[in-house]
């Protein structure tokens, strides 16, 4: 294998993006892992509490982290059927994150778009309404045994001990969402007939 790279500044950028830290946090884990495969390890685990970045953002923040030499990559060698380039956390990029992680997780922000829908029913057809629920419904149940698995695997991995703890939070928070949702969908049904339209919506 070819000798490992390293664009490592003096100064390492403060203030990283949270995606930076979640990537970073991928490679934490022992192994040196090509951007195809944290795109993969995003999928099945980070996207159930956090999201997943698009391959392309996970290559930019790949990047980002290699100039602040929290990062280094190696081609593969002539050995190799194909050459990929493999990345590793260093010592630095290591210590960094753990201070970061040992930081203010600071506050939870929701976006909620179906939330949002629902708030603006008074200019939607009720059947639709209801529909976008239903539909929402649906998907948070198949995201749920997605989860499942996802959960499932990371008890099968001693070294993914924080992890399962994570899916664990997520399985319950689907979970929740399915409470929630499906008592939105009983609360619609309570207003079919009863809405007043143009009224304002609830304030302080």
């Amino acid at each position: 294998m070819a000798s490992r790279q390293s664009n490592k500044r003096q100064e390492p950028e403060p203030g990283l993006p949270q995606t930076a830290w979640a990537v970073l946090g991928l490679l934490s884990f022992p192994g040196e892992r090509t951007g195809y495969e944290l795109k993969k390890w995003a999928d099945a685990s980070l996207r159930f509490f956090y999201w997943s970045p698009a391959i392309s953002q996970i290559y930019a923040e790949l990047r980002r982290l290699e100039t602040c030499g929290y990062v280094t990559s190696a081609r593969s060698g002539p050995e190799e059927p194909r050459t990929k380039r493999l990345y590793a956390i260093t010592e630095a990029g290591r210590a960094a994150l753990a201070d970061w992680a040992g930081g203010d997780g600071g506050a939870v922000v929701l976006k909620h778009p179906l939330v949002l829908r629902v708030w603006l029913g008074h200019l939607a057809e009720p059947d639709r309404l209801r529909a976008l629920v239903e539909e929402h419904i649906d998907r948070t149940r198949a995201e749920l045994k997605e989860a499942r698995d996802a959960l499932a695997h990371a008890e099968s991995v001693p070294e993914w001990r924080h992890p399962a703890v994570a899916l664990r939070w997520s399985v319950r928070q689907h979970l929740a969402e399915l409470e929630l949702a499906e008592a939105m969908l009983a609360d619609l049904a309570d207003l079919e007939g009863l809405r007043e339209p143009g009224g304002p919506p609830p304030g302080p």
